[in-house]
């Protein structure tokens, strides 16, 4: 993990939050590579789960809702966490997290249930904390302007579930799907942007007849591993989990979660629930609003089933870091240097690695070759997202597009002059090709889309 967390400060993939005013726990910044790649990921799923799909429809709902809504779901009252302060220097923990072992290696933690900040390991008595950040609406600051940010982007869906039905003319099966930002006051976080206390979700409502819901169950967890394997993950490297009835959410008939396994053990990126027809009937009953589905066929009312997808985008980001690094000793260009230094080389997945093109001038000084390379990058970055780099020797600079996953390298070089040509050169074989600029956005066009 320590070498991801350097690549990706780095190079640009992820900041500490407020890092020149010591940071902030918890909060992590996107970079300029980082903030792409993100946006490929989720550009992907937009792709597979709404565009390429004629039952589900995309919303964005507001970060911040009515009080009523957490009322409703039950957030008030069931979102909590188990707290515990140490006695000698009262700093605070989850105290499953202690039981569990999992804050061991945390500064003077060496087992568990002993304190990472003194090593004490004497605990206050455990009480619930509710994880929500509160906030207030209005100029006034009293209970009666309390609301919440949002921790999860479900109620956002299924508040719009009758608005949805009547201007989608959807009928069931049909899903509702969101990517959105979540905050949770995690009481303790780690793992680098594994557990943070802001996050984006990407999810569906999926909503069924209640005859249905195991079969659509089992569908969608299918659906959902596939899409992580085609991003990249290896699927030796996920495994479903089956969360058994004492652990899982109080409204779900059936959950499970998919694993990945990061370098320090494997957890959660993804998952699954049956959330029955528990939130449509509470949003039903406290909004005194009828969101009951009317079946035609059979002429009558009832509420539908949900099945919920979900994955975390900045979960899911990690991992597709960790399955694509890669080092490679001794390097992989032929100078003496090279030889004798590791080069590290990101395998991602084409779709989502932040930059597809590089555009390389062999020299930097000579005139003509760079302005060659100048034509090339203004023809192409309309069609990708390019990066134009003349600093250092050729080989240099391969290796720093390989360190952030660039598809291709394309070289201009003293034959270019001549020919109108290029080399292009794949980052995963290193095998090059000479090609016509003429036909150069068809080419990579066609490569990227392999």
């Amino acid at each position: 993990m320590d070498k991801i967390i350097s690549l990706c400060k780095r190079r640009g993939f992820v900041f500490p939050s407020s890092e020149i005013y010591g940071g902030i726990g918890g909060f992590w910044d996107f970079g300029p590579l980082g903030s792409l790649m993100k946006n490929n990921i989720k550009r992907e799923w937009i792709k597979r789960f709404v565009q390429e799909r004629e039952d589900v429809v995309l919303i964005e709902s507001s970060i911040i809702m009515s009080p009523k809504v957490w009322e409703a779901s039950g957030h008030l009252k069931r979102f909590t966490d188990p707290l515990v302060e140490c006695k000698r220097c009262h700093s605070r923990f989850r105290a499953d997290h202690l039981r569990e072992g999992k804050l061991i290696g945390q500064g003077k933690a060496k087992e568990k249930n002993q304190c990472p900040v003194c090593g004490n390991k004497e605990w206050t008595k455990e009480r619930m904390f509710n994880t929500m950040f509160k906030t207030f609406v209005g100029p006034v600051e009293d209970e009666s302007h309390i609301a919440y940010l949002r921790p999860e982007t479900a109620q956002g869906m299924f508040v719009n579930f009758r608005n949805v039905l009547e201007t989608s003319r959807k009928r069931l099966p049909f899903g509702i799907a969101q990517i959105g930002k979540c905050f949770r006051n995690e009481i303790t976080f780690g793992d680098y942007i594994f557990r943070s206390r802001e996050f984006e979700i990407a999810e569906i409502e999926y909503f069924v007849k209640p005859n249905e819901d195991e079969r659509m169950f089992d569908y969608w967890v299918r659906e959902w591993k596939k899409f992580l394997i085609y991003l990249g993950l290896k699927e030796e490297n996920l495994k479903e989990v089956e969360i058994a009835k004492e652990e899982m959410a109080h409204y779900s008939k059936r959950t499970v979660d998919i694993y990945y396994r990061f370098p320090f053990g494997w957890d959660e990126i993804a998952g699954v629930a049956n959330r029955t027809d528990y939130d449509l009937k509470r949003h039903s009953q406290f909004s005194k609003r009828d969101l009951r589905y009317f079946e035609e066929k059979e002429k009558k009312k009832y509420f539908p089933y949900v099945i919920e997808p979900t994955l975390g985008i900045e979960r899911l980001f990690l991992a597709l870091l960790c399955e694509a690094y890669e080092e490679v000793k001794g390097g992989r260009t032929k100078t003496t240097q090279a030889k004798k230094e590791v080069e590290i080389l990101l395998r991602l997945n084409k779709r989502i690695s932040p930059i597809k093109v590089a555009v390389l001038p062999l020299v930097k000084n000579k005139r003509e070759i760079v302005q060659k390379a100048r034509k090339v990058f203004d023809l192409l970055r309309s069609h990708f997202v390019c990066q134009y780099d003349e600093k250092d020797s050729i080989g240099r600079r391969y290796r720093r597009e390989d360190e952030i996953g660039t598809p291709f390298c394309l070289t201009i070089d003293f034959e270019s002059l001549k020919q109108n040509d290029l080399t292009v050169r794949d980052r995963d074989t290193m095998k090059q090709e000479r090609v016509k600029i003429d036909e150069l956005v068809n080419y990579l066009t066609k490569k990227l889309e392999d």
